[in-house]
């Protein structure tokens, strides 16, 4: 496989965050429902508790513009060898994981705030990877 022999990281860490990022975009579309329950019970002594649906949508949104496009980054890696769109995806990513990071913060789930730091960090290495 081309792509792999001349992006083997840029890739491996494209596909980590396409799976994650459109694997919670899509069960949240999937299971709406169940999504809002918990996350309104999550935020219930929050800032953020009546503001739960639209910042739901909000991160939704992101999270499947994000893993689309970085889909279209790894496309286009492989047929023109140009990184912008999937730079621009793993950007969004990590502006994601930062509202996600706010969130977890103002509800006070300090466990689930330093959980968000691992995606962070292997989504801060796409960016200078994506960048050299």
């Amino acid at each position: 496989m081309k792509i792999l022999s001349e992006y083997p990281t840029e890739v491996l860490v494209l596909l980590f965050l396409i799976i994650t990022f459109l694997q919670s975009g899509i069960d949240k579309l999937i299971d709406w429902k169940g999504n809002l329950d918990f996350i309104k019970d999550h935020f219930k002594n929050s800032p953020l508790k009546n503001s739960v649906p639209l910042l739901l949508a909000i991160i939704l949104v992101l999270e499947i513009f994000a893993g689309l496009l970085m889909a279209f980054g790894v496309y286009q890696l492989y047929t023109s060898g140009a990184k912008e769109i999937a730079l621009l995806g793993v950007e969004l990513s990590a502006v994601t994981l930062i509202f996600l990071l706010i969130g977890q913060r103002l509800a006070k789930d300090y466990a689930g705030a330093m959980s968000l730091a691992v995606y962070f960090i292997i989504t801060l290495w796409g960016v200078y990877l994506l960048n050299s």
